[in-house]
């Protein structure tokens, strides 16, 4: 059966407008509930009392140019904080929204210059009514502010000393240690005496087995240990806890087989959490861990009796959570592939209730299943992935959708995707394999990209397409690629290298030129890329190393470019540049060659206001019907 003669249940504006109802969070003191929620077409904070429906909420904010996606509540409930920064160029700003004046403008409460932003926030428990706040506010440096959020006042606490080296700070806000990235990309973790200042040699870490940093490094709330992600002796990411005084390494959480799922290190506050905390003591309740779907691992045994009461509200995995101080309310987010859900739980009654479903305007009878896949890549290195097929058509012969995720070291994982969704309804099988380098797989499949940007990491990519043709499920002659970011970079590698193999290709927001790439990294970014990007793909100061990145760059290969392209880009991306999509459609035109560029001037990397998201998925939806038929 061909894609364009299934039966559509599902529009654009169906599964890419705003979820009527996302991330949840209670207050401290369990009176109100904060979410976002559509209003003047984008997504907005709203609050309501913990026992009140949504007709009974009041929109605490107004923002009308681009929607909110990362807030959070101050310790004083009168107090709401979100960032929010402008058309998509991720000069992050921190606002305040006072609740006893909802009518009022929000503060911002960094007027910071172009081109600095506010990295993390959070608030300081050992000093009510404030917020620690990291920014650039000297380009090159990162340095720890303290914010009063009443007054608006800035208080630098802690300057950082060179670029590279940050302080992890107890729940006081005193300095415990000190964590330092060398110039081989591994980082040294040192303890500070809290009299003298020095600093003494606790250990070293990380390097090109943790291609973005050491993700997780706290402090214990005591200051007595360090936390920290690291590999020990075998093949798994763990969570560690190195004691101050002695050194000595005590394994926090491990599940055999799986890795510590550090997504959330990627976009904090917007992917699944690596870590839950206490929100009275900071202490980890629990952690994540990936695999065919996630894994929370119970780390206090204190939080078990909850864990297992929350998890038998659904058959998803935990997403978010949040607590009164009490430990009393707690707020739960569900991952699933179709039916996402949000609930309230009182521990002391065992009483709950659900909140809300974010898609709950769709019909899950017509949602396909993610099944997880396992395969072999032609070195034997294992692949794990997601294949998911259209409902009510027989998985035989169908096109292919390939979508490649970013990062490079990101995952796929098990959970609701609009874009899945979509391609499926559309009669694709949808393909989603994580290749080598992808996180959350252990080591040895980390290691294993090094050297390899449009070499093993694509005939990964490959392999995986072979396997669905293999069984049936793929016609080999309508395969189509399609990756935002180092995904946008695989499409176009699928299209450069090996044309062949694909009818189509969507390159969103991807690389074309490695070289142009690394180079265009902000002074304030440049320390911490060496573990991963400099590690991985070289140096484009070394003349031989850079002609190796220009020979893996699609913008070397564009004259064997035929399949179809479509390529979409946000004009005021900082991570990977709008020139980098420029060159490459001005080279093709210049050929002749046919390509469909999308410019949108509001956006970022990636879209994120819903009239552009549905314009893209539209004109993939034609751009696959076109190519794929």
């Amino acid at each position: 059966m061909r894609a364009t003669s299934v039966p559509r249940r599902f529009e654009a504006e169906d599964l890419f407008r705003d979820p009527a109802f996302s991330h949840p969070v209670i207050s401290p003191d369990g009176a109100w509930l904060a979410y976002l929620a559509p209003a003047g077409g984008r997504k907005n904070v709203w609050v309501r009392g913990i026992d009140q429906e949504h007709e009974e909420a009041r929109c605490v904010t107004h923002d009308s140019r681009r929607g909110i996606l990362t807030f959070f509540w101050c310790d004083d409930p009168r107090w709401l904080l979100y960032l929010q920064d402008t058309d998509g160029n991720e000069d992050w700003h921190l606002f305040r929204v006072d609740l006893e004046h909802p009518e009022a403008a929000p503060q911002d409460l960094t007027p910071l210059e172009p081109g600095s932003r506010v990295f993390s926030a959070e608030p300081m428990p050992s000093r009510p009514g404030t917020v620690l706040a990291t920014m650039n506010q000297r380009p090159a440096r990162l340095d720890m502010f303290l914010i009063d959020v009443g007054s608006g006042e800035i208080t630098l606490l802690h300057e950082q000393t060179e670029a590279g080296v940050d302080l992890l700070l107890d729940r006081d806000g005193e300095p415990a240690f000190v964590s330092r990235v060398t110039e081989d990309g591994s980082t040294e973790f040192c303890t500070i005496d809290p009299d003298s200042g020095q600093q003494r040699l606790l250990l070293r870490a990380g390097g090109a087995e943790q291609p973005v940093g050491v993700e997780v490094q706290r402090s214990t709330p005591d200051g007595t240990g360090l936390i920290l992600s690291l590999y020990l002796e075998g093949d798994d990411l763990q969570l560690v806890r190195i004691d101050r005084e002695t050194a000595e390494v005590s394994v926090l959480a491990a599940v055999p087989g799986r890795s510590l799922d550090i997504m959330s290190v990627l976009a904090p506050g917007v992917l699944p959490p690596t870590l839950f905390t206490d929100r009275a003591t900071g202490e980890i309740l629990a952690a994540r861990f990936t695999g065919p779907r996630p894994h929370i691992e119970v780390v206090d045994p204190r939080f078990a009796e909850v864990h297992a009461a929350l998890a038998a509200l659904s058959d998803g995995v935990l997403d978010s959570l949040s607590s009164d101080t009490s430990g009393t309310r707690w707020v739960a987010t569900f991952l699933h592939d179709r039916e996402p859900e949000a609930w309230l739980y009182n521990h002391a009654t065992g009483r709950s209730r659900r909140l809300f479903q974010p898609y709950q305007h769709l019909d899950t009878a017509h949602l396909a299943p993610m099944e997880p896949i396992r395969l072999l890549a032609r070195d034997g290195l294992p692949l794990h992935g997601y294949l998911t097929l259209p409902v009510g058509i027989p998985a035989r012969k169908l096109p292919l959708a390939l979508v490649v995720h970013g990062g490079p070291w990101a995952h796929d994982s098990w959970g609701f995707s609009a874009q899945v969704q979509f391609l499926a309804d559309r009669g694709h099988a949808v393909l989603q394999v994580n290749f080598r380098g992808s996180s959350g797989y252990g080591r040895r499949h980390t290691l294993a990209a090094r050297g390899e940007f449009a070499g093993a990491m694509h005939t990964d990519l490959l392999d995986a397409v072979d396997w669905a043709v293999d069984r049936g499920i793929a016609d080999p002659d309508r395969v189509g690629i399609i990756g935002g970011s180092y995904g946008g970079y695989a499409a176009l590698v699928g299209a450069a290298f090996t044309p062949e193999r694909f009818a189509a290709a969507v390159d969103l927001v991807g690389i074309a030129d490695l070289s142009s790439f690394l180079r265009s990294f902000p002074p304030v970014s440049r320390p911490y890329i060496a573990s991963g990007w400099l590690a991985y793909v070289g140096d484009p100061d070394d003349p031989a190393q850079e002609a190796d990145m220009l020979a893996r760059s699609p913008m070397s290969r564009v004259e064997a470019i035929t399949t179809p392209l479509l390529i979409a880009h946000g004009a005021n991306d900082a991570r990977v540049r709008r020139e980098e999509s420029d060159r490459i459609v001005t080279s093709l035109r210049d050929r002749g060659v046919p390509v469909e560029y999308l410019l949108v001037q509001d956006e970022g990397h990636g879209f994120g206001n819903p009239e552009n998201e549905i314009r893209l998925q539209r004109a993939i939806a034609t751009h696959l019907a076109q190519h794929l038929a």
